[in-house]
């Protein structure tokens, strides 16, 4: 399982413009890259069809989320409160996203996308909204993606979804057509 993980780090307890709009966009890029999408601490207290429901009321982006709703209808959104002892073990092993994570932990893009290529599960956590993730993920992921691999370049939220999912599934796939060339 490869999931693409948007956590929210605006409010908590009311819904705002930028919790809508963040899934909406991030629902297009894990569609196209085949990653499940996995919504964690949003303040909506609705069903999963309820979610895309709204998400497709309250804005055009991502086609009104057209791309939520087959996500949903794929079984690949996720919707979960924040965990309180990690997530759940079918995500597989916690990637923490940032250009500033623990150079001990650190994992280049292409080391990701082995993993990906050889169809290891990954969670790959995005804080979605200018606090970034939580320290405590950060002590608990074995792995720190930095996606400009070491150059510490700090992205807007939308535009690391977009760089994160297009570079490790652009990576991944030609380690896998490699790795199919050298089988001939």
């Amino acid at each position: 399982m490869l999931t693409l993980g948007l956590y929210n780090t605006y409010d908590r307890n009311k819904v705002v413009e930028a919790h809508y709009r963040g899934i909406a966009r991030g629902a297009p890029i894990a569609y196209a890259f085949g990653f499940n999408l996995a919504l964690v601490g949003f303040p909506y207290d609705f069903e999963k069809q309820e979610l895309v429901d709204f998400v497709r009321d309250n804005t055009t982006i991502g086609e009104s989320g057209a791309y939520l709703q087959k996500l949903h209808d794929e079984k690949r959104l996720y919707v979960m409160d924040i965990p309180q002892k990690g997530f759940p073990a079918q995500f597989g092993s916690l990637v923490v996203t940032s250009s500033h994570g623990d150079k001990k932990k650190a994992v280049s893009s292409r080391e990701v996308a082995d993993m990906m290529a050889r169809n290891k599960p990954l969670f790959i956590l995005i804080g979605l909204g200018r606090k970034g993730l939580p320290k405590e993920y950060f002590e608990m992921a074995p792995y720190h993606l930095d996606i400009t691999d070491g150059k510490g370049v700090s992205f807007e939220t939308c535009t690391a979804i977009g760089a994160i999912a297009a570079r490790l599934y652009t990576l991944a796939e030609q380690q896998k057509m490699a790795g199919s060339r050298k089988d001939r």
